[in-house]
């Protein structure tokens, strides 16, 4: 019984069994047609707001912008301006996915680094795809110098997109809940200083998450392998010798 235990522990169901099932699991087409419904809505609030006279914003873009405006201090306005500057700029558009992706080639997560460099490369070519077809104005109270066009929020797609990467490469709870938590404090810091409307936000964080699941897809299989190579190389190198006992 115990070397029944024993061979099922370091013996396969291995690592291809378990890639094999991965991959029936991801080579579906959910991620693509949600990724791209997700998009497809992306491009519609773009639309839908253009469609409006002057690209006037919704009342509860008003309403919520005013409310942050109202509350505005120097206790929120430093953290905001912080997160301007991590999330555009050199440090945001250079420095940040630099370091990422060389954390994970540290890491010897290859795979991981492609994903993340795609994905990230792939939401900001749509951003300023969509900022220049929509050219939304942004609100007139703004506090920072920002570019042209204010649908979607370039912070807040770029910040959605890292927050799902990271969670699928490195599978861990708390990793979820700190990207969250991070883009959504994005979110608020850019309507708070008043750079993007409510809907500028929510649209970059639909499209960041869109991107991040359907360049996913096509890498799961090879993102899953190299995740178990390194969780298990000592159980995967000593499987054969177990089968002599």
């Amino acid at each position: 019984m115990a070397k029944k235990t024993r061979d099922a522990r370091v013996h396969p169901r291995s690592d291809s069994a378990e890639s094999a099932e991965t991959a029936r699991r991801v080579a579906g087409r959910w991620p693509f047609v949600s990724g791209g419904i997700g998009i497809v809505l992306v491009a519609a609030l773009g639309a839908l707001i253009a469609l409006r006279e002057g690209n006037l914003p919704f009342s509860f873009d008003t309403a919520f912008l005013g409310e942050l405006v109202e509350h505005r201090s120097a206790f929120w306005t430093v953290p905001a301006l912080v997160m301007n500057n991590v999330g555009a700029g050199i440090i945001g558009v250079i420095v940040i996915p630099v370091g990422i992706v060389g954390i994970l080639c540290l890491l010897r997560k290859f795979w991981a680094a492609i994903y993340y460099a795609i994905a990230t490369a792939v939401v900001a070519g749509l951003v300023q795809l969509l900022k220049n077809i929509f050219e939304r104005p942004r609100p007139t109270d703004i506090m920072v110098t920002a570019d042209l066009g204010s649908f979607p929020s370039g912070h807040t797609a770029n910040a959605a997109t890292m927050a799902v990467v990271l969670g699928f490469v490195l599978q861990r709870y708390w990793v979820w809940i700190a990207g969250a938590l991070y883009t959504i404090a994005m979110l608020l810091s850019r309507t708070y200083l008043g750079a993007h409307w409510l809907s500028d936000t929510i649209g970059g964080l639909v499209l960041g998450v869109a991107v991040a699941v359907m360049v996913w897809a096509p890498l799961a299989v090879r993102l899953h392998d190299e995740r178990l190579r390194r969780r298990s190389p000592f159980s995967l190198r000593r499987a054969p010798d177990s089968l002599d006992q």
